[in-house]
């Protein structure tokens, strides 16, 4: 199942990436079409600003998945509220007072970007801020809300709330450089409408009835504020990285060529970062489910996370990067046409800037990976060699060597490099075979069960049920389990598995159960999870175990709460997931 959810999450997950980048991408072709090069150059010194809440975001963004996806791991609904709850209240109250700064200190922030006062590009950059800025609620709100969307399975609508906000902004840039004319401040406003028309699909399924989150005000606190920060503080050490290596490079592009190779890295960088999604997506995917499967100590499903990342990162970057070096000339002509030099610097910038999508996905599933797995000091320190030390230097060493051409082979050096570093790193810690799947896995020692100790079936129809049955049986008996506890586990997964098959099956749908048997000590954990109608048997159990004097009536959930020592319930990613303890 891991693989085929995978595959489905990448999909949701890339648009979801893109959410932030389409809007920016629309902005710069309008401005480096219809407003000039000194536009583009105003966009580029806005970036950090930009990038800033991108930061804010991705931390609270990412750890909603780390602390959620334990909470799920262990089947702790509560903890799930009271961090959906958490993070709403934090990312609104950040983003309002952003918007209150950044409207207050306007000028200086605009200096300190590199915006020479008085000049053209200063005015340009200060209205491209002051009319994105209004729209940070709801682009602080798109980042926070995504995880839990994905978490509830709700991808259509994710992909449906990107459409919604690419359509927006296209009709609105186009409406601003025709009719309206309000320059970059125009720009900047068509982005904040859309991405408030993304939010109002998106916010609906909270209010529905199905909705898996419940908000309340109570129980904020209890650390975990502190434990949402920590999960996520690998991904502002990402993005901080980013910020600085951007600051770095525009000023090494003016002080090679100026303006114009401001405005190509500008170009370059927006084209590159829609490949980039690309990666930040698996790596998301990667993060949520290892997290998930990591606390439930899978190691086959963890192997076959790491297997999914790298095959998804190499087949469908290698796509992106023909479509990127053929129609190369095609999309810079989208930012510029009248300003040979730029266009000349933007053409070799994203054919070099491509090469480097496939180790980039890589490095970054890799670096969700270890977050995820507890190793988080190696995992930032992945983020700050990517991101900041090695293309940094290549940037600085080869800019000045042979200028702008120079400083374009930054990202694929800079990414060869940083794999080169995890993958020494895991040889030296794990001790296992050079570049083997065992030595990316990076598990502690005594990790998990001993295969010989787990039971994996899969369920697809009502003729498994019977096979997978005797499958039990085997494996108790080989473990010399007691006749009894034999008798629980076999029954408990009996009765379970039937009632998915029976009620839970749905026609024209891969239906698929997978069930997981392991044997800890003196305990034997069963664990159930399925693709089919969202069905909760701990609530049903609650509700109905007194309202009836007919001893038969829901018999079967009632024999098997009955048999085992505890049972947890909980829906993620759109699955029904029942830990059973015999």
């Amino acid at each position: 199942m891991i693989r085929k959810l995978f595959k489905q999450m990448v999909i949701s997950q890339v648009a979801s990436a893109m959410s932030v980048m389409v809007c920016m991408v629309v902005d710069s072709i309008m401005i480096g079409k219809f407003l000039g090069i000194e536009a583009m150059a105003a966009y580029g010194y806005a970036n950090p600003v930009l990038l800033f809440f991108v930061a804010f975001g991705s931390l609270l963004s990412t750890g909603v998945q780390v602390v959620c996806s334990k909470a799920m791991g262990i089947g702790d609904d509560e903890k799930i509220n009271r961090c959906f709850s958490l993070s709403v209240v934090v990312g609104m109250t950040f983003s309002l007072l952003g918007v209150l700064a950044v409207v207050i200190f306007i000028n200086p922030i605009c200096e300190m970007l590199g915006a020479e006062p008085g000049t053209e590009v200063f005015r340009l950059t200060k209205d491209y801020l002051l009319g994105f800025i209004i729209g940070a609620p709801a682009f602080t709100a798109a980042q926070i809300l995504i995880p839990y969307l994905q978490m509830s399975g709700q991808r259509l609508r994710l992909v449906a709330a990107v459409i919604t906000m690419a359509v927006l902004d296209i009709g609105l840039d186009i409406l601003n450089v025709t009719l309206v004319k309000m320059e970059t401040f125009g720009m900047g406003m068509a982005s904040t409408i859309s991405y408030y028309g993304a939010i109002i699909i998106g916010v609906t399924y909270f209010f529905k009835k199905s909705c898996i989150f419940k908000f309340s005000f109570k129980n904020l606190g209890n650390g975990l504020p502190k434990e949402i920060f920590l999960g996520g503080f690998p991904t502002v050490i990402n993005q901080v990285s980013i910020v600085f290596l951007v600051l770095l490079v525009n000023n090494v592009m003016t002080d090679i060529s100026g303006e114009i190779a401001v405005a190509a890295y500008s170009i370059v960088s927006t084209i590159a970062n829609l490949g980039y999604c690309i990666g930040n997506g698996i790596s998301e995917v990667t993060l949520m489910l290892t997290t998930i499967s990591y606390n439930e100590e899978d190691t086959k499903s963890l192997q076959e996370i790491i297997k999914e990342q790298t095959r998804s990162s190499i087949v469908i970057n290698l796509l992106a990067i023909g479509l990127l070096v053929i129609f190369s000339k095609p999309l810079v002509t989208l930012f510029v046409t009248n300003n040979p030099a730029a266009m000349d610097d933007s053409l070799m910038g994203v054919r070099l800037v491509a090469l480097c999508l496939v180790v980039n996905s890589i490095n970054a599933a890799f670096k969700k990976y270890y977050q995820a797995t507890e190793r988080v000091h190696f995992s930032e320190s992945i983020s700050v060699a990517q991101n900041f030390i090695f293309p940094a230097t290549v940037a600085i060493v080869l800019g000045h060597l042979i200028g702008v051409t120079g400083v374009w082979f930054y990202p694929l050096i800079g990414e060869t490099l940083t794999l080169v570093y995890i993958t020494i790193y895991v040889k030296i810690v794990s001790k296992k075979k050079f570049a083997s799947l065992e030595s990316y896995l990076c598990l502690p020692e005594g990790f998990g069960v001993p295969p010989e100790d787990a039971l994996e079936i899969q369920i697809t129809s009502l003729d498994d049920v019977e096979g997978a049955i005797e499958k039990v049986h085997e494996f108790c008996s080989e473990r010399g389990e007691s006749v009894k506890k034999d008798m629980y586990t076999a029954l408990c997964i009996e009765e379970m598995a039937y009632n998915i098959v029976q009620h839970g099956f749905e026609e024209g749908r891969d239906n698929c159960i997978d069930i997981r048997l392991t044997d800890k000590s003196d305990e034997m954990l069963i664990r159930i999870r399925d693709n089919c109608k969202g069905f909760d048997p701990v609530k049903y159990f609650e509700i109905h175990k007194v309202d009836s004097d007919d001893p038969t009536e829901h018999i079967g959930i009632r024999m098997v709460f009955e048999m085992v020592k505890d049972v947890k319930y909980v829906n993620s990613l759109g699955l029904n997931c029942l830990t059973l303890t015999v």
